[in-house]
């Protein structure tokens, strides 16, 4: 049964109050996309949060969705004050909440489709009727990009599975469940050898700039400021730079919505966005 509307308006706000009372507390959340099992990210993101907290004074609670949509739905709703997400998720998340995009990695962000290295497959247009996996509908280069181009730059039509994590696509691969699988080139090189060495790339996408660490616009801009001076200085050293590496933000740069992700609403990326079913 849905809920009311005035019962959902009531939720609503009280998830800005619940929110604006975290900031004024110095308390904020991040939330971070799961491309990754959960365990995985919170070994690599707390380390990182616990060195920001020392850096600037302020606490950072981890949050980390059990799967993309429901990571994409708490963004849209503008319930985590900072998130890290994929490119076109920023392009969502502006539109719907104004998420502000602070830093991102330097190195473009490839979207990949991978079969097993022994399959005689050559070209994408075999995959033409076949099943092929993903780990999430709008997980932009291993997902969202890569079935836009399949359809329009390839003319080929397949059976989306989604497998909510790139580690699940790959070893879906990798077993022969399906035939090819999308992912990202920084996910596949994270892991294990046996896993890389027994898959190769059929096609690539386009660069483009990668996942940014975005904020809320209620969070204040000393706090936005502190936040991207912080981890811009932890590239300096070599162990805060050994975090960033972990979590996908080596070599950071400053993140400009104009310069990097507006370019990507001239795609017509939408017709292929997957929106999350409603209660």
């Amino acid at each position: 049964m849905k809920t009311p509307w005035k019962i959902r308006v009531l939720l609503g706000f009280g998830l800005i109050a619940a929110a604006a009372a975290s900031a004024d507390s110095g308390k904020y959340s991040i939330a971070v996309v799961p491309q990754y099992p959960a365990v995985a990210i919170h070994r690599d993101w707390v380390p990182v949060l616990e060195r920001l907290k020392k850096e600037t004074g302020y606490s950072f609670t981890l949050s980390v969705a059990q799967s993309i949509p429901a990571f994409e739905e708490s963004v849209l709703a503008g319930e985590p004050d900072f998130a890290y997400m994929n490119p076109y998720h920023e392009v969502m998340a502006m539109r719907a909440q104004g998420y502000i995009p602070l830093l991102r990695g330097s190195q473009p962000l490839t979207g990949i489709l991978v079969v097993r290295r022994d399959d005689p497959i050559k070209s994408p247009r075999e995959l033409d009727g076949k099943e092929v996996a993903f780990p999430a509908p709008n997980a932009f280069g291993a997902s969202l990009w890569m079935r836009a181009l399949l359809a329009e730059r390839e003319k080929i039509h397949i059976t989306p599975v989604y497998l909510k994590t790139h580690s699940n696509t790959y070893r879906h691969v990798v077993l022969g469940l399906v035939v090819a699988g999308g992912g990202v080139n920084h996910t596949l090189k994270d892991e294990p050898e046996e896993i890389r060495q027994s898959l190769r790339v059929l096609y690539e996408t386009p660069g483009v700039p990668p996942h940014p660490l975005s904020a809320h616009p209620r969070v204040p801009e000393k706090v936005r400021h502190a936040v991207t001076n912080a981890m811009l200085g932890m590239a300096n050293d070599t162990a805060g730079a050994a975090l960033l590496k972990d979590i996908q933000l080596e070599t950071p740069v400053r993140a400009d919505y104009a310069r990097d992700y507006r370019p990507l609403e001239k795609y017509g990326l939408d017709k292929y966005v997957v929106r999350a079913a409603k209660p």
